[in-house]
């Protein structure tokens, strides 16, 4: 685990090439197709040698839920054990290993029609009124919400009118689908020390994005016609900005410049995640100066795993 540009990717590749290990992928972009330079997805080439699971499985049409999510990875971990190897999962969607953990709650499947309501009013009225709505009837979910999270806003909302339920009420109810009982887990998380040094790091990166064709990449997402900005997949950082900009909404120098702030927010909540994230054994990346060398992270890392407790048989053994 890790914000965005701490260096998950190279590092769970060099993991792979000294542990008997296969990668999983847990980023929310990535699992889309056409979703690849501004997903920081692996190369075709990157891919060939170090294959990653989960990679490339939807249509940005398609919606994509965290119980989506759980079947995916937990079906590839037991395929990946089943031949002697161990599931090495890797990415920054920290939900998705929250759910992948502890499980999800029992909740009702998503009903198109109240979706579409709900998007028609939000579009009228705007997120933050409908958050407002959220508030009276789920105060507990909308205290962990921002007025314009809107994928969450609505689900809260879609989950009240089907169920007359709080999602936090059912949320509080047993859950089902976590790895407790069935994996040993080993954590890490990768942290920056230096957050001015990481936010240079992700405009660094997003520039070249963009010198490698994003802009182009969005276009012609832009240009197939069946899809919308409120899509998940459209939805994610960088991609939502430089949609604004196919729509005429913005320059292209406001979009990358709203694009690089944007990703800088999206690493905040993400080490905002890790920092109260139990169990997890972090690595630091820099010493806040300068990032190390990826043969020290690596280092850390194996260091890290050879001190570990190892149990077999269900720690029996």
């Amino acid at each position: 685990m890790g914000p965005t540009a701490s260096g998950k990717t190279d590092l769970a590749i060099s993991l792979r090439q000294h542990l008997p290990v296969e990668l999983i992928n847990v980023d929310s972009a990535q699992i889309y197709r056409q979703l690849d330079i501004g997903s920081a997805k692996p190369d075709a080439e990157t891919l060939a040698a170090e294959p990653h699971r989960l990679i490339d499985i939807r249509d940005p049409m398609d919606i994509y839920s965290g119980a989506d999510f759980l079947a995916d990875a937990r079906r590839e971990m037991a395929n990946i054990t089943a031949t002697g190897r161990i599931p090495l999962l890797v990415g920054g969607s920290m939900m998705y290993f929250k759910i992948l953990l502890e499980g999800l709650s029992e909740m009702p499947e998503a009903d198109y029609d109240i979706r579409q309501q709900l998007e028609q009013r939000a579009a009228k009225l705007g997120w933050p009124s409908l958050y407002k709505e959220l508030q009276q009837v789920d105060p507990q979910t909308a205290l962990r919400l921002h007025p314009n999270h809107s994928q969450r806003i609505q689900r809260a909302l879609e989950v009240y009118q089907i169920t007359g339920t709080p999602m936090s009420v059912l949320q509080a109810k047993a859950s089902v689908g976590g790895l407790q009982n069935d994996y040993q887990i080993q954590q890490f998380a990768l942290m920056p020390e230096n957050r001015a040094l990481l936010h240079q790091r992700i405009e660094q990166r997003f520039h070249k994005m963009m010198n490698q064709g994003f802009a182009e990449e969005v276009q012609a997402l832009y240009r197939r016609g069946d899809l919308h900005v409120n899509l998940p997949a459209i939805r994610c950082v960088g991609y939502r900005q430089l949609w604004d900009f196919c729509a005429g909404d913005c320059t292209l120098d406001e979009a990358v410049e709203k694009g690089v702030i944007a990703t800088r927010q999206l690493a905040k909540r993400q080490i905002t995640w890790l920092r109260n994230w139990p169990g997890a054994a972090e690595i630091a990346v820099d010493n806040g100066d300068s990032y190390f060398s990826e043969k020290f992270i690596l280092d850390q890392c194996l260091k890290t795993l050879i001190q570990a407790p190892i149990y077999y048989n269900n720690g029996r053994g």
